[in-house]
């Protein structure tokens, strides 16, 4: 099977101000975020990867691309994907996140999800299940293509990468809250023939060298196993 590593965009000039900034342009990586892209990248540069896709959004192409600069010169190019584009939160757009928590939907956001509907925007569910088919529709591509030892990168958004997340966790979209997904973060996993295997969430630090070992088997080894070597 192929491993996908979802990686969310490093810290904004939004994040670091409290504003929801969901698809506005020009939002891009602070001094912060631009040093936790780097990192990402570092820790990624011992990984041969086969793609790297990522989101539309700047803030998302400047991860991506802090990413390839620590790949060899013949790996992959970025590929956008616009189905794992940030939620479309409508009229919260651009709202300050302390006015935002006033009205009556955040509470609806943090304890049902799966019934929240953003004004003029999208609804959770329908962000969950297009980001959610776009993820297993590229795995699927990339070992296709390049067999079951490959590694790729997805750049994405926090809401974005929670659902897939849930989902791969066999959790429902109203316990995604749980899931805490920090800025330039790894997440990993495998979509198995049985099953989805989340091996590792929100990690911003460690060797991924083990990654360049031989393609990962289907069943789950009973008792744990004896990892990576």
């Amino acid at each position: 099977m192929a491993t996908v590593i979802l990686v969310r965009h490093g810290r904004t000039t939004a994040n670091a101000t409290g504003i929801l900034a969901g698809r506005t342009t020009g939002v891009k990586l602070d001094r912060v975020g631009r040093e936790q892209a780097v990192r990402a990248g570092e820790r990624l540069g011992v990984v041969p990867l086969v793609g790297v896709v990522s989101s539309p959004l700047e803030r998302c192409r400047q991860t991506a691309r802090a990413i390839l600069e620590r790949q060899p010169a013949d790996g992959p190019a970025v590929s956008i994907e616009r189905a794992i584009t940030e939620c479309d939160y409508g009229d919260w757009q651009g709202g300050k996140l302390s006015d935002l928590a006033k009205e009556p939907l955040w509470s609806v956001v943090q304890t049902q999800p799966s019934a929240a509907v953003f004004p003029r925007g999208e609804s959770m569910q329908t962000m969950q299940s297009r980001s959610v088919s776009a993820i297993r529709r590229l795995d699927a591509a990339f070992e296709t293509e390049h067999g079951p030892g490959a590694v790729w990168v997805a750049v994405s958004h926090g809401d974005i990468i929670k659902s897939i997340l849930a989902d791969a966790l066999g959790m429902h979209l109203d316990l995604f809250q749980r899931i805490s997904v920090g800025p330039a973060s790894l997440s990993i996993v495998r979509y198995g023939t049985s099953r989805p295997e989340v091996v590792s969430t929100n990690s911003d630090s460690g060797d991924l060298s083990w990654l360049k070992a031989a393609p990962p088997v289907a069943d789950a080894p009973v008792g744990g196993g004896a990892g990576p070597a």
